[in-house]
């Protein structure tokens, strides 16, 4: 019986190859791997039945006649999405779940840093002065998280511990731990009107694109902060600036940007208010370790012909 072949199209492939050969299934499959920089050739694409990659350029997988299954290295998938070559042929996964520990570890720092006087006290030491400034607390207040998935409900376990009161969207409605409330997407705007902190964790689909506009953060608490660690394109940029310059808000924390690396004339950079963060909420050192057990439990279940874990909804966008 013909192994199926497995293309790992990316850079980091031993890693993930040394997972697959720890969990015993190197031997039950072809991995082949490519370089991101390289296009596999037209007889790898014809074999290949399932890819491994952080992408592919349009057409591409027309070229690949016995794909079955496409596993993304990111949790989100829009530059998946939309092609005419992603069809329910195959497979789409996300890598959902993967950035459980380190996003939620990201957010709390933002939180700190908007309600503690630390990165003053470190301008103030370059000059030599002692400037006391007393922190805000976060115990008490009132922390609404849009996106209750698997980063959401880490991000409020750890922040009930720290005494937050948390309340939240997730679009089926159903108990979270350490959650206070939990409503559906069309009651957003009570999490709006209730939040202190607002952190956004919501993929882009044709419902959420665009969404965070003026309308939306008009029905936010007034002095709340916002906090998107979700996907720039849920976010229209101007009316943001206007809401913090105007002190609607208090100011935003972003992470995530409609072009990336930001560039160095967009008004964020210089809106007062507003914090950039060049996409580190889902770094971890040892990330492709951690996208690797996903891999590898994905591939144990493509092998024995078993559903497979996080695949998207083509129609959702998620």
């Amino acid at each position: 019986m013909t192994k199926p072949t497995i293309l790992l199209w990316l850079d980091e492939a031993e890693t993930y190859r040394s997972a697959a050969a720890a969990a015993g299934l190197e031997s039950r499959c072809e991995l082949v791997a490519v370089p991101r920089s390289a296009t596999p050739d037209a007889q790898l694409l014809e074999r290949a039945e399932a890819i491994l990659a952080w992408g592919a350029a349009p057409g591409l997988l027309d070229r690949m006649p016995r794909l079955r299954w496409v596993q993304a290295l990111t949790a989100g998938v829009e530059m998946w999405l939309g092609r005419p070559d992603v069809t329910d042929r195959f497979a789409l996964c996300c890598a959902r779940g993967t950035h459980r520990v380190a996003m939620p570890e990201n957010i709390l720092g933002a939180l700190f840093h908007i309600t503690k006087p630390y990165t003053q006290a470190v301008l103030a030491q370059r000059e030599h002065k002692w400037a006391r400034k007393v922190g805000q607390p976060l115990a008490g207040k009132t922390l609404g998280i849009l996106g209750l998935g698997a980063i959401g409900a880490e991000l409020a376990k750890k922040a009930a511990a720290l005494e937050l009161r948390v309340i939240g969207t997730k679009r089926v409605v159903e108990d979270v731990p350490h959650v206070e409330k939990v409503l559906p997407p069309n009651r957003t705007a009570e999490v709006l009107a209730e939040s202190d902190f607002l952190v956004v964790l919501l993929p882009v689909t044709p419902e959420t694109e665009d969404s965070i506009d003026a309308g939306f953060l008009a029905q936010m608490k007034p002095g709340a902060w916002l906090l998107n660690f979700g996907r720039g394109a849920l976010v229209v940029d101007a009316d943001l600036i206007a809401a913090v310059q105007q002190k609607r808000i208090a100011g935003a924390v972003l992470d995530v940007f409609r072009q990336e690396p930001l560039p160095a004339e967009h008004p964020f950079w210089s809106t007062e208010g507003i914090l950039v963060l060049p996409h580190i909420g889902g770094g971890h050192p040892t990330r492709d370790a951690i996208v690797a057990e996903l891999f590898v439990e994905n591939l144990g279940h493509f092998l024995d012909a078993r559903p497979l874990v996080a695949q998207v909804d083509l129609v959702a966008g998620y």
